[in-house]
């Protein structure tokens, strides 16, 4: 089973909350911060040749695009939230082996947003990710990794 055709967006309960904070940083004391440094710029005299004028205009505009990621992010997320299930979702936990080691992996199935490594917060638009959607526990899948083929068994979903 692949998830190749869905285009949603998921996210934890967690990131919405982190997301909105920082989108009300933004909107609130940054935004304010930099209009202030604009006005300071511009009582320097000469814009085309301002370069704190120019900086500023920089940073409102990353600002404002960062704004508008956020913002259309929170509005296209399907919150999900761990659950059991007896295959593999988004918000699942997988524990899996590589073929012909006894390494054992856990990963849980996060969105894009959510990726981090070094938590095994895989996405579910990564190879491994797409593979293991939709299994089971016993499920053997494989996919296409720099190194070649790569097979791993779905020992537990959490």
């Amino acid at each position: 089973m692949s998830n190749k055709n869905d285009n949603s967006e998921y996210i934890s309960e967690e990131k919405k909350k982190e997301l909105e904070k920082e989108l009300a940083n933004l909107i609130g004391p940054k935004r304010k911060e930099i209009l202030e440094s604009l006005e300071y710029a511009k009582s320097l005299g000469d814009l085309s040749e301002n370069a704190e004028y120019q900086q500023a205009r920089e940073e409102q505009a990353k600002l404002e695009t960062r704004v508008s990621q956020i913002e259309h992010f929170l509005k296209s997320s399907t919150i999900v939230t761990k659950h059991h299930s007896d295959k593999v979702e988004v918000g699942s936990t997988v524990i899996v082996q590589k073929e012909g080691t006894k390494d054992k992996k856990t990963y849980q199935i996060v969105g894009a947003e959510e990726v981090d490594m070094l938590q095994g917060k895989i996405s579910t638009r990564s190879p491994l990710g797409e593979a293991l959607m939709g299994n089971k526990k016993g499920d053997t899948i494989s996919f296409e990794s720099p190194k070649g083929v790569v097979k791993y068994k779905i020992v537990d979903i959490e």
